[in-house]
């Protein structure tokens, strides 16, 4: 087998608190491949945003270890090309943005810390990505308080797309939208992928929202992995108790709901059609 874009090895990590140790996750082992998106699932509590955190790294693994391109990505002082590599989209962008400055200064910001381009064209590039994720120029002049929740967001994803990144971490970037806008969002989530060629680890406690996206699932509960694979399959025939309750408790999808997830997945299609 080919070594993994991003791999999970036997990871454990504790945290100590008031009340003892913490044990966040316990010997957790998965594989992302390069241009997947793997959908990361759980209930609050499961460890799924701790090993997001992992990735990130904003803390090291108790034991086991996680690799990018085979490489261990350490914590906290990682090398500014591994930041660069690895972006963050949260879920809430107002709080990710910084009030004090403009919607530009925050996407150019990339640009000048990672050295990407000749100065003289970082204003150029700016309004590039601002279309890229539909926006009009003009709102690199604009307040992150002065947008939407779902234009906040689309900044949020044009600042990670800024560092020219090959894998970004999603820590539920939908969840604090409303259904339609959430649509909006995932659907342009999806086309970036392609564009760019880009590998998601995509972090939610909601089944429905990567039903039509994921390629691969990984299902956490308590800190421990109960079952991976094919998104299909895991849909289809989930294996595990806990899986089927989740499944469970999905809303039923509508024909609509069905429609709109197979255009997500015809546009899939297209794009790798347009590849070859």
């Amino acid at each position: 087998m080919s070594e993994a874009f991003l791999s999970v090895e036997g990871v454990t990590k504790r945290f100590r608190s008031a009340g003892g140790e913490v044990i966040a996750l316990e010997d957790v082992s998965i594989r992302v491949d390069h241009g997947e998106c793997h959908a990361i699932i759980g209930e609050s509590g499961s460890g799924k945003s701790t090993l997001g955190g992992l990735i990130l790294g904003l803390f090291e693994p108790t034991s086991g270890s996680v690799r990018f391109k085979g490489e261990i990505l350490g914590a906290p002082r990682r090398p500014l090309r591994l930041k660069r590599a690895i972006q963050l989209i949260q879920q809430n962008p107002l709080s990710a943005l910084n009030p004090r400055r403009t919607v530009g200064q925050s996407i150019r910001l990339a640009f000048d810390v990672h050295a990407i381009g000749e100065k003289a064209q970082r204003g150029k590039r700016v309004a590039e990505l601002l279309g890229e994720v539909g926006l009009p120029a003009d709102y690199a002049l604009r307040s992150p308080h002065g947008l939407s929740g779902g234009e906040r967001q689309r900044v949020a994803i044009a600042r990670a797309l800024a560092c020219e990144p090959e894998l970004i971490v999603l820590d539920e970037p939908t969840s604090a939208l409303d259904v339609l806008v959430q649509a909006r969002v995932l659907q342009l989530l999806m086309r970036i992928r392609h564009q760019h060629r880009l590998t998601y680890a995509f972090i939610t406690h909601d089944l429905a929202v990567v039903r039509g996206i994921a390629d691969r699932v990984s299902v956490f509960e308590k800190g421990r992995l109960v079952e991976s694979g094919l998104a299909d399959a895991i849909f289809a025939t989930p294996q595990s108790d806990y899986t089927r309750r989740l499944l469970a408790a999905v809303p039923v999808v509508s024909d609509e709901e069905a429609r709109f997830r197979d255009r997500f997945r015809a546009a899939e299609v297209d794009a790798e059609e347009a590849e070859d």
